[in-house]
């Protein structure tokens, strides 16, 4: 099966191309740290099933969705830094933390 029809994949390339664009709006003081660190988390969940999925063993594959479930982690924890840091609003919040909280779970 090709990575591309995984909805897992699917719904992790949205979620970085949403993350990607969501950093955008922080302030310039954070484009080496927290704009970097969210978007890099964000690419690498959508990374790490593509990666997993090639020609791996089912073991193989469980370890790559680990290290995506990891960078997802990531991903949240930089919602809340955002979120604390009023870089984003409460609704922005809550519909990207439910998209990873989500993802999260269909991963595990």
């Amino acid at each position: 099966m090709k990575f591309e029809n995984l909805l897992i994949w699917q719904k992790a390339m949205d979620i970085g191309e949403d993350i990607s664009t969501l950093s955008d709006k922080f302030p310039n003081k954070e484009i080496y740290n927290l704009s970097s660190q969210i978007r890099r988390a964000a690419d690498s969940v959508a990374l790490n099933i593509s990666e997993g999925s090639i020609g791996q063993s089912n073991p193989e594959f469980k370890k790559f969705i680990g290290y995506a479930i990891r960078s997802l982690a990531e991903v949240v924890t930089g919602l809340h830094k955002a979120n604390r840091r009023k870089y984003i609003s409460e609704q922005e919040y809550d519909k990207y933390y439910d998209a990873s909280f989500n993802l999260m779970n269909e991963l595990v």
